[in-house]
C-alpha cells in the first residue's frame, strides 16, 4: 500500500490485489477499498494498512458494518488498547468504547490531539460513525509533520527546543446547557499536566511533527503572553487549508489516524441534531523529542488506569 505523486490509485507489492488505496487529500488521507471489516484480516493485510498509516496519517474505510466488537477488535490489530478515556466514562459495559454524543455535550471544537496531558497519549485512534447529522458534523484532521517542514528554517530550529505543558485543566469556554457542563466537569475530575517536546520524532516513520494542539497551554521558560502568542503562530501552520482533510461521515464509516502525528477538530455546526460515534484507542509510548528527552509528569499520576503502556 503505498501511493505515488503521478496516480490516486496504488497499491503496494505486499498489498492485496482487491484492495485500492485512493489519495483524498494532497498532504493527508486516503480511503482504503476492497475490504470487509468485519471479516478477519490476514497479517499481510494488517501490515499494509499499517504502512498506508504511516504514509497518509488518516485512513477512510467507506460503509462497514462493524459493531463494537468488531471495532475493538479491528483496533487491536495495532497494538494493545487504552480504556476509553482517563476521566470520561465509557460506553456501559464497554470499558475501552469512548460514546463522542453530541447530544451529551461532546463536542470537541478544537484542534486537539488524543489525550497528551498524560505522558503516554495514544498511538493511534479509530472513529466509528453510528448516527451522523444530515448536515455539517464532519472531522478535519491535520498532518502535523507537513506543517512541521513548512516552518521556516529559524523557527523549525527554534520549535527543535521548545517543551509545552499540557493539561485537561484549563479556562473552556463557558458550556452552553448543562450537559456540557456536566461533561466538563467530568474531563476534569482529575487533573493533568505533562511537559512533552514541542517537536515530536516519530517513533516509526522518524518524521519530526508539531506536537501541541488544543490541550497545550504553555510552553516551559515562557510567561502566558509569549506562550499563547508562540502557540497561536506554530498552531497556525497546523491548520492550514492544505494539511487538513475534511471527512463527510456517513453511517457505518470507520476512520483511523495516527494520534502521533495530528491533530482533529470536529466543528459544532449540526445545532440540536443527534451525532455519536464510538472512539477506540490504541496505546502509545512517551514522546520524544528532537535531543531524545522523553516526556515527563508535572502533575497527576502515570495514568496506569488508563493506558497500559509503561515507560
Amino acid at each position: 500500500m503505498t501511493t505515488t505523486t503521478t496516480s490516486p490509485h496504488s497499491s503496494g507489492p505486499d498489498t492485496p490485489a482487491d484492495v485500492e488505496v485512493r489519495r483524498i487529500g494532497g498532504r493527508i488521507g486516503a480511503e482504503i477499498h476492497g475490504l470487509d471489516l468485519a471479516d478477519g484480516l490476514a497479517p499481510e493485510t494488517v501490515a499494509a494498512i499499517g504502512r498506508a498509516l504511516l504514509e497518509h496519517k488518516a485512513l477512510v474505510f467507506r460503509d462497514q458494518r462493524l459493531d463494537d466488537a468488531g471495532q475493538l477488535r479491528f483496533a487491536s490489530l495495532f497494538g494493545e488498547l487504552t480504556t476509553a478515556h482517563p476521566t470520561v466514562p465509557s460506553v456501559d459495559g464497554q470499558p475501552h468504547i469512548l460514546p463522542v454524543d453530541g447530544d451529551e455535550g461532546i463536542r470537541a471544537n478544537h484542534w486537539h490531539t488524543d489525550v497528551t496531558f498524560v505522558r503516554t497519549p495514544p498511538k493511534a485512534s479509530t472513529l466509528r460513525a453510528l448516527v451522523v447529522p444530515p448536515y455539517g458534523g464532519n472531522t478535519l484532521i491535520a498532518n502535523t509533520a507537513a506543517a512541521y517542514r513548512d516552518l521556516p528554517e529559524p523557527l523549525r530550529e527554534f520549535a527543535d527546543r521548545l517543551w509545552a505543558v499540557h493539561t485537561n485543566a484549563y479556562d473552556y469556554a463557558e458550556p452552553k446547557d448543562e450537559k456540557a457542563a456536566e461533561h466538563r466537569r467530568r474531563f476534569v475530575s482529575r487533573r493533568y499536566r505533562t511537559a512533552h517536546p514541542v517537536v515530536r520524532v516519530h517513533p516509526e516513520s522518524g518524521e519530526r511533527g508539531l506536537f501541541i494542539g488544543g490541550f497545550a497551554q504553555s510552553l516551559v521558560g515562557f510567561g502566558p503572553s509569549e506562550s499563547r502568542d508562540l502557540l497561536r503562530l506554530l498552531q497556525s501552520y497546523v491548520v492550514r487549508p492544505e494539511n487538513v482533510v475534511r471527512i463527510a461521515w456517513r453511517p457505518g464509516d470507520l476512520v483511523l489516524f495516527d494520534n502521533r502525528v495530528t491533530q482533529h477538530y470536529a466543528p459544532d455546526d449540526y445545532g440540536d441534531l443527534p451525532r455519536l460515534l464510538h472512539r477506540v484507542t490504541v496505546a502509545g509510548d512517551v514522546p520524544v523529542g528532537v535531543g531524545g528527552e522523553p516526556s515527563r509528569v508535572v502533575e497527576g499520576d502515570d495514568a496506569a488506569h488508563y493506558t497500559p503502556t509503561e515507560a
